[in-house]
């Protein structure tokens, strides 16, 4: 079998267990590039946070972000935009939808917060990437690729089913993780930013694997022929992708190890 590309998840997938790069991962990665394998990084995380990580691999890398709203290629030129009604990111910024939770807008070159949290410092202090604390309920709403509610996992399926209620097919929402519920414009997903990437070298989805370990990840591996899903995916995931093959936890390096296996190295 013939792998040409790879795209992989990070956080749960790509990440250790805090959130950063281990070398055993950015050396199969680099031994793979050297071999002509090209990749793609798929992530609900912002673009300017992605390209640390990148660079922390040590690879070329097409980077899907914001869970597809924006995909740069490897040069950093941005290739496929799509944000948010800002009429409906005005809306969802209200108290009916953003009480009780944490508020995040993803802009192009900006990450805006309703109030601070250290725990988000901290994830993301190796790229450097920091928020700025802002009044989202009276933001005009514009450029918004993506808002992000934290907030314990049963608030937020409040949360889900209000926006689902009110604006239906309007919006695309997933789940990153129990405590992360993300919402884009209708038709953003990593399955068609993916796709996007595949037509756009001319590869065929046969000769393309996968990774993943989130509900956000549920249209990348079906995008790809080829879907992995971690020991340590979410269980909807193994529901909706119940063939696909399973490899170890991010916690051991599951996408390093199976790659190495794989390709004899």
């Amino acid at each position: 079998m013939s792998y040409r590309f790879i795209a992989s998840d990070l956080d749960g997938t790509l990440l250790d267990v805090h959130h950063a790069v281990d070398p055993l991962t950015a050396d199969t990665l680099q031994r793979l590039e050297r071999r002509g394998v090209q990749f793609a990084i798929a992530t609900g995380r912002h673009y300017l946070d992605v390209k640390g990580i990148r660079q922390a691999l040590g690879v070329r890398a097409h980077l899907i972000t914001s869970n597809g709203a924006r995909v740069h290629d490897p040069d950093n030129a941005l290739i496929h935009r799509q944000d948010i009604d800002a009429a409906l990111v005005r809306q969802m910024a209200q108290p009916e939808f953003a009480a009780g939770a944490i508020v995040n807008f993803y802009l192009d070159d900006e990450w805006l917060i309703s109030e601070p949290s250290q725990a988000l410092l901290d994830m993301h202090r190796d790229s450097g990437m920091v928020y700025r604390v802002c009044d989202l309920a009276r933001h005009e709403g514009a450029c918004v690729g993506k808002v992000l509610y934290i907030a314990p996992h049963a608030h937020l399926l409040e949360v889900e089913r209000k926006l689902r209620a009110r604006f239906g097919d309007r919006l695309y929402i997933t789940f990153s993780l129990d405590h992360c519920l993300e919402v884009m414009a209708a038709g953003v997903s990593k399955g068609h930013a993916l796709q996007l990437v595949l037509d756009r070298l001319a590869i065929p989805a046969s000769e393309c694997l996968a990774f993943g370990d989130g509900q956000n990840d549920i249209e990348l591996l079906q995008a790809a022929g080829h879907p992995r899903l971690m020991g340590n995916a979410h269980p909807r995931l193994r529901r909706e992708l119940p063939h696909a093959r399973q490899i170890a936890s991010h916690a051991d390096s599951g996408v390093a190890r199976h790659l190495r296996e794989l390709f004899a190295l």
